[in-house]
């Protein structure tokens, strides 16, 4: 892995999880119909929070040395993406839901998009 590709997933992973941490909530109550479903549900709200400021914590720590950290790492690819993806389903299907189509859906496929391409493979993956 290039030097310049590991710093550019570090900086990625540090700003994810800052985002994770600190951003949803704000997202939430400034453009509520890009990031919280209707009507408003603070139990849900709070169930999100918990788990994406976590998962933010623990990306945030991965960040310094993304090659010991793949594994969560790639959780939070592929959890990502499948949010997204579910999410954006159901944003079709309900109308009054299609303010996520433009919020928290792509959002959460392009973070999904520049880990992954960011993220080694193979021999590159194994430090060889």
């Amino acid at each position: 892995m290039s030097a310049s590709r590991e710093q550019a997933l570090k900086v990625v992973l540090m700003l994810t999880g800052i985002i994770f941490i600190f951003g949803i909530y704000p997202l939430g109550k400034v453009w509520p119909a890009g990031w919280a479903w209707t009507p408003a549900q603070p139990e849900l709200m709070q169930m999100i929070l918990g788990i994406y400021a976590t998962l933010g914590v623990f990306v945030l720590l991965a960040s310094k040395n993304p090659l010991e950290h793949k594994s969560l790492i790639w959780f939070t690819v592929w959890s990502s993406a499948v949010h997204a993806g579910i999410m954006g389903v159901q944003a079709i299907r309900d109308t009054s839901e299609r303010g996520h189509l433009i919020g928290d859906v792509p959002a959460l496929f392009i973070v999904a998009i520049a880990i992954a391409l960011l993220m080694p493979r193979g021999g590159a993956a194994q430090g060889t």
